[in-house]
């Protein structure tokens, strides 16, 4: 029988045939969620060397895929990459910022290596098929 508020579900508990609820992802998207989440360590990664256009296309790939990996341990990542991008865009401003009383440079400094370690991190991580943040209890 058909729930009356939600149009083309079942209503059965544990039904998955909702439009708005996900499904588990298969293992071929599994498997492909791991190959983005890799290549978008690596766009974070070459920002260094582009000028910041590989982080812009990589925080824009985590945007557009983060409902894709939910419930999976690449959300996890995705999160962690988030996170890293726009906390390194706010000190980044800040140390740009101060540069001028040479505190910024510093500044920058840090956030070169806290950057770094984010994705050598992240990276290893993923390598290993763990999440980025333990589970609570």
């Amino acid at each position: 029988m058909n729930d009356p508020q939600t149009p083309g579900t079942t209503g059965s508990p544990g039904s998955t045939d909702h439009p708005y609820i996900a499904s588990a992802p298969s293992a071929e998207q599994e498997r492909a969620l791991r190959k983005l989440t890799h290549v978008l360590y690596a766009l974070y990664a070459l920002f260094w060397l582009t000028g910041g256009v590989t982080a812009i296309v990589a925080i824009i790939i985590n945007y557009i895929k983060r409902d894709d990996a939910t419930g999976t341990l690449y959300a996890s990542h995705f999160t962690w990459q988030i996170r890293t991008f726009w906390w390194s865009v706010a000190w980044g401003v800040l140390g740009v910022a101060l540069a001028v009383v040479m505190v910024g440079f510093a500044i920058l400094w840090v956030l070169g290596i806290w950057t770094l370690y984010r994705i050598v991190k992240g990276w290893l991580y993923l390598n290993d098929n763990k999440p980025m943040y333990a589970a609570r209890a």
